[in-house]
């Protein structure tokens, strides 16, 4: 796939360079010579023909091969050109389309306007006169002298004419006022009626005059007026006696032209070449501390991590990242095809935390050595100079959340309850995998809906491990400097150690605190909510728990599922105990999931409401 940017610099460089011989082209490629049209037997500059436009400044048609006709007004009414004379620089125009209207001809007159043209004025020459054209029987009384015309064809209105510089005030809402230019010697003010045709018939005459630098270059040089495409300026092209000098300026620039060109052709490669290759392989590109610090984990981990990508690549992986999935604080997540046909997930980091770019390598590290079928499969990454992006596979329902919280939807659960226990218990073996499966444990930090896809058959899988953190499986307890996760998620020792060490614990809070979620259908911390006992959704599921009282707000309908959800709600508040000591571990959480009801004893009531 081209490179739009390196396309758009060379189209744009070329076109500085084209006109000046497309201009130079167009004018030697044909003889200018006069030519003869009707009744005009002589047109030439600064007139020319449809099919030589380049032999004149503005175009007279020959209509049907024998009727010269000219366009004013901006290009739209055609004119009859009845004679022109090149020594007075005068045409005599008459409106065909008037003529032609003879019905309507008090409705079709109008002002004569005169157009613009490069190096060419115009100017109607003969006399203006204000004419009148009112709603019959509704002129106002006037007094002479005032020739008034009364065609038998204008049915409608009355058309006069008023030829001193006095003009009396009309009605506007019943006449219309406009100049047309008539020869003064065929009106008769304070005579005869003459009829409008006639006067008509007879033409207007309209001058022309020429710019002296553009007279003096067709007249004494023999050359061609043009503008430059580039800047506007005139040139004069193709006059007589060119000078050695001037044939060699001519020379000079086309060589100038030409290297010009080939520079533009050797630039727009070696952009391409730049924007290409990795932005750290050029040596007058020093690598950031970042950069070496990722090299150097890469390097360490060899085989273990996945493919690697060229930015390039996911730019056509991603059609120029046009399909955005969503965004965040850590940047976007762009939907993808691969050359197999596979679609992925891209996630373009643009705000990366630290100096050392510790999310990102936390990502690769820990995804990287995953196989489970609850953990996201991480199929590439991108780290190129400053740029940072992870290839996913691609979850085509989204995240969790969507689909558990009932203000979002309006119409409560949007799954049933063996779909949302099959669910929980997936991310349970999921946490289950990265705590005991793998040979170093992994613990994840931000364990939230948000953080949970779902592929077509609602299968959850864990994602975002950019705050995991890599510890041997015989520690215990892990050594943090900074409290990591989402609030509202994040495990009480995160942020107050006095309460326990750090440790894979962490994330069974999290995991507890989302079952919650799932089973009530809103956010554990409600400020909404009616009553003040139903802020904090924990306390309120352990006294209904406590009391035996139905569960209703789930949404379960039989006695089996209602059950069901009881056993969730007892899990999670075991998983949300305080004291990390208090908590299950995974391998538990799946064992109280899987075992039955009456098995699982009431947990102590969680004494923290809101971290």
């Amino acid at each position: 796939m081209a490179d739009p940017f390196a396309s758009f610099l060379s189209f744009f460089l070329i076109s500085l360079l084209v006109p000046h011989f497309v201009q130079v082209e167009a004018y030697d490629r044909k003889e200018c010579h006069p030519f003869s049209c009707g009744t005009v037997p002589l047109i030439q500059f600064p007139f020319s023909n449809t099919s030589t436009p380049e032999c004149g400044l503005y175009q007279i048609t020959c209509a049907n091969n024998s009727i010269p006709m000219i366009k004013l007004e901006d290009q739209e009414r055609s004119y009859v050109v009845k004679s022109i004379s090149y020594e007075a620089k005068q045409l005599v125009l008459q409106d065909d389309a008037l003529l032609r209207e003879r019905t309507h001809i008090c409705n079709s007159l109008h002002s004569v306007t005169v157009p613009a043209a490069p190096f060419l004025s115009f100017k109607v020459v003969t006399p203006n006169f204000t004419f009148f054209n009112c709603k019959h029987n509704q002129y106002p009384l006037l007094q002479r002298p005032f020739e008034l015309y009364n065609f038998t064809d204008c049915t409608d209105s009355v058309l006069y004419y008023y030829p001193n510089d006095s003009l009396p005030a009309l009605n506007k809402g019943n006449c219309s006022v406009f100049e047309f230019p008539i020869s003064e010697s065929q009106l008769d003010p304070y005579g005869s009626k003459r009829d409008l045709l006639t006067l008509l018939a007879v033409g207007f005459g309209l001058g022309w005059e020429l710019t002296r630098e553009c007279e003096e270059c067709y007249e004494k040089k023999g050359g061609k007026c043009v503008l430059n495409g580039t800047n506007r300026d005139f040139i004069c092209l193709g006059e007589r006696g060119t000078d050695k000098s001037k044939r060699t300026n001519l020379i000079l620039g086309t060589t100038a032209g030409v290297g010009i060109f080939l520079l533009t052709c050797l630039l727009v490669f070696i952009i391409c070449l730049v924007r290409k290759l990795p932005s750290d392989k050029f040596f007058w590109r020093k690598k950031t501390h970042d950069s070496r610090n990722v090299e150097a984990f890469l390097e360490n981990y060899g085989s273990v991590v996945p493919k690697r990508y060229r930015y390039s690549e996911l730019k056509n992986m991603t059609n120029s990242f046009k399909d955005n999935l969503g965004q965040g604080g850590y940047g976007s997540v762009f939907k993808g095809n691969r050359d197999d046909g596979r679609l992925v997930a891209v996630k373009v980091l643009n705000n990366l935390k630290g100096s050392k770019g510790a999310d990102f390598i936390n990502e690769v590290a820990s995804v990287g050595r995953t196989n489970h079928v609850n953990i996201v499969t991480l199929l590439g990454f991108c780290s190129e100079g400053s740029k940072r992006a992870l290839v996913y596979e691609f979850m085509s329902k989204g995240s969790l959340e969507k689909f558990i919280f009932s203000d979002k939807l309006g119409t409560g659960h949007a799954l049933d309850c063996p779909k949302l226990f099959q669910i929980a218990v997936g991310i349970a073996r999921g946490l289950e995998y990265l705590h005991r499966g793998c040979n170093t444990r992994i613990v994840h930090f931000d364990i939230k809906p948000h953080n949970i896809l779902l592929d077509d058959d609602f299968c959850p899988k864990i994602s975002d491990f950019g705050l995991a953190k890599l510890c041997p499986q015989q520690q215990s307890t892990l050594s943090m400097l900074d409290a990591r996760g989402t609030i509202g998620y994040t495990a009480p020792e995160v942020f107050c150690r006095s309460i326990g060490g750090v440790s894979h614990k962490s994330d069974v809070y999290s995991y507890g605190m989302m079952l919650l979620e799932m089973i009530g259908g809103r956010k554990n911390i409600d400020a909404q909510a009616e009553n003040t006992s139903e802020i904090y959704f924990p306390h309120w599921v352990y006294k209904h728990i406590e009391l035996k009282e139905s569960l209703g707000l789930l949404g379960f309908r039989t006695e089996a599922e209602e059950d069901i959800g009881r056993k969730m709600v007892l899990v999670g508040l075991w998983c949300i105990q305080t004291d990390p000591t208090n908590r299950p571990s995974m391998s538990r959480v799946l064992e109280m999931l899987e075992g039955s009801f009456g098995s699982l004893e009431m947990p102590p009531k969680p004494c923290l409401s809101s971290p």
